[in-house]
């Protein structure tokens, strides 16, 4: 049983483990391993900790196996950095990070977020769950953020 809760504060370096582990696949897609959720270290993680939502997902062990963050702002959900541990994966934890997020913050009507042109599994998963596309930005050569929103 997988159980969607608050991080805290004792929860982070698990979390940016399991992001750098999340974010190989990533870097090896684009050729770039110099890619901020790599390069991340604890007190920026604990800055984001402090001005935002950081919510976790744990098995029946008590380990943390995913996680998602989202901040408010202008009554938009911007919504980072979902990850789930390789061998959880679709299991529907993401799913489950994904509706916390979007639920916890009342004062919001509408959800965003990013992803690489060449992540076509997070594009398609955002997809099944309603985001669509309402911007590109060319970063380089290799590189195209693809922004999707929904309202919620």
């Amino acid at each position: 049983m997988i159980a969607i809760g608050k991080a805290e504060i004792g929860d982070l370096p698990a979390i940016l483990d399991l992001q750098h582990d999340a974010y190989i696949s990533e870097a090896q897609i684009y050729e770039d391993f110099n890619i901020q959720p790599l390069k991340q270290t604890l007190e920026e993680l604990e800055e984001e900790f402090h001005h935002g939502i950081l919510l976790k997902a744990t098995d029946d062990g008590g380990s943390i196996v995913g996680s998602v963050r989202a901040i408010s702002k202008n009554r938009v959900c911007i919504i980072g950095k979902l990850i789930v541990n390789r061998a959880y994966q679709n299991q529907g934890i993401g799913k489950k990070l994904m509706n916390a997020v979007e639920n916890h913050y009342s004062d919001v009507n509408r959800a965003e977020l990013f992803t690489g042109h060449k992540s076509t599994k997070n594009l398609a998963f955002y997809e099944r769950l309603g985001y669509t596309k309402f911007k590109e930005k060319v970063m380089n050569h290799n590189l195209t953020v693809i922004y999707l929103g929904k309202d919620i």
